[in-house]
């Protein structure tokens, strides 16, 4: 993509060159000028590691590649991490990464852990973004080979729900996947084609990626209104919430050469598109849809405006918590009707917001918060 011609694409892309981060340069060589200056962008990429974000992602790796804490902790834990280091180019191959993403692949695939994911009617009910994230990770740095990454694929294709995606909810109907659960899958099983060469793993990708075209990534199917707003706002790190620019970002890597793009009615206006939305976020940051706590600070290496807080429950090693009972309530009709209908999500953790679509049935989750 090199439309640098336009003024206001070229002030940008001045912007994103500016960036005192090597990995944000590199995205933007890469990525919105087609690699046209490949000495500038072959020196960014060598200094990716040692650019402030990765130092900071990377500080307090201890010796079994872990970083001290739960690998799942948010937001420390060595899966977030890791994620937002491929996001950035991080290089495959690097020792540090690859044993950190070793503990990830560990954990996912140890019996404690898949033993606890429950089938109801049929269905897998697995807050499947875990796997997905690991997946895209493991493939990124090099560890498609590794049998552990081969598991956590065929388990997402095992757990894929008639509608492509996926979903943690044990209340859930069948009828409706989750768009928090499902983008990271989606991401993870297309990573693992291109390292792989598994038309199983992509045509499982092509089939999530039909949940959320139809929806035009955030519409109503019946009236086309905005399903949750907290979906236009664009955020970093993206974690496992769901937002339309990283939808735009992950559909981006699924459509080949061949692949016609979208119609222009669907584009959305109110936040950039294409393959260059990893470097945006990070160079922009922007608010996450849990707020910060009047308390806790930003996580020092992270551009965004911080967390809620946790307190991770002993008994749930994934790491998740409901949060502060303060940040439950809204005064908006729609997420009064959404927390009404929550339910215990499939890996044990209470769910405290569950998104659901006015169309069809309004009991059919679309998503959900944890």
């Amino acid at each position: 993509m090199d439309s640098s011609g336009d003024e206001p694409t070229a002030a940008a892309v001045a912007w994103l060159l500016s960036s005192g981060e090597p990995a944000i340069r590199y995205l933007t060589r890469r990525d919105l000028l087609d690699g046209r200056d490949g000495a500038a962008a072959a020196v960014d990429a060598a200094q990716i590691l040692e650019g402030p974000k990765a130092r900071a992602l990377l500080a307090g790796q201890q010796s079994d590649g872990g970083f001290g804490a739960h690998l799942y902790r948010k937001w420390t834990g060595a899966h977030w991490r890791l994620v937002s280091l491929v996001e950035l180019a991080a290089p495959a191959g690097e020792p540090h990464l690859q044993a950190a993403a070793s503990t990830v692949l560990g954990w996912l695939t140890g019996r404690s852990h898949r033993e606890r994911v429950p089938v109801i009617d049929g269905l897998a009910r697995r807050c499947a973004s875990q796997e997905g994230n690991a997946l895209a990770v493991a493939c990124r740095l090099g560890m498609a080979g590794d049998p552990r990454a081969e598991l956590l694929a065929r388990s997402l294709v095992d757990w894929q729900w008639p509608d492509g995606g996926w979903n943690c909810d044990l209340r859930a109907s069948g009828r409706r996947s989750s768009f928090h659960e499902s983008l990271a899958p989606t991401w993870g099983l297309h990573e693992y084609w291109l390292a792989t060469g598994a038309t199983w793993a992509r045509e499982a990708a092509g089939r999530a990626a039909e949940l959320f075209l139809p929806h035009r990534l955030f519409r109503s199917l019946s009236g086309g209104e905005v399903i949750d707003r907290r979906w236009l706002a664009l955020h970093y790190p993206p974690d496992w919430h769901y937002d339309v620019l990283q939808a735009l970002l992950v559909l981006s890597r699924l459509a080949g050469p061949a692949t016609p793009a979208p119609p222009t009615r669907w584009s959305c206006s109110s936040g950039a598109a294409g393959p260059t939305a990893a470097g945006i976020r990070a160079a922009a940051g922007g608010a996450h849809p849990a707020a910060p706590a009047p308390d806790r600070a930003p996580s020092r290496w992270s551009t965004g405006a911080g967390r809620a807080p946790t307190s991770c429950s002993p008994s749930m090693p994934c790491g998740c918590s409901r949060p502060p009972a303060d940040r439950q309530a809204s005064a908006h009709p729609r997420q009064r009707r959404f927390r009404a209908s929550a339910g215990p999500t499939g890996c044990g953790r209470p769910a405290h917001s569950q998104l659901q679509e006015p169309e069809q049935d309004v009991a059919a989750p679309l998503g959900r918060r944890r």
